[in-house]
């Protein structure tokens, strides 16, 4: 399998739940060189919502 971590080069949001009964972990990495990290559900939603209305398409609507 590929490593899908976000990269300079490639950026966007990894996450990652192996399985229902391990917390999941997420990475993200914007083109305007913003990043973070999170483990556990509840951080990593926190985090796939952040990147939602900060990052990454959030970018190209309504002039950010």
């Amino acid at each position: 399998m590929a490593n899908l971590t976000p990269t300079q080069t490639a950026p966007g949001l990894h996450i990652s739940k192996p399985s229902p009964d391990t917390p999941a972990t997420g990475s993200a990495l914007c083109h305007c060189g913003a990043s973070a990290t999170a483990s556990g559900d509840a951080q990593v939603q926190r985090l796939v919502q952040g990147w939602q209305e900060s990052h990454g398409s959030a970018h190209h609507k309504g002039g950010k």
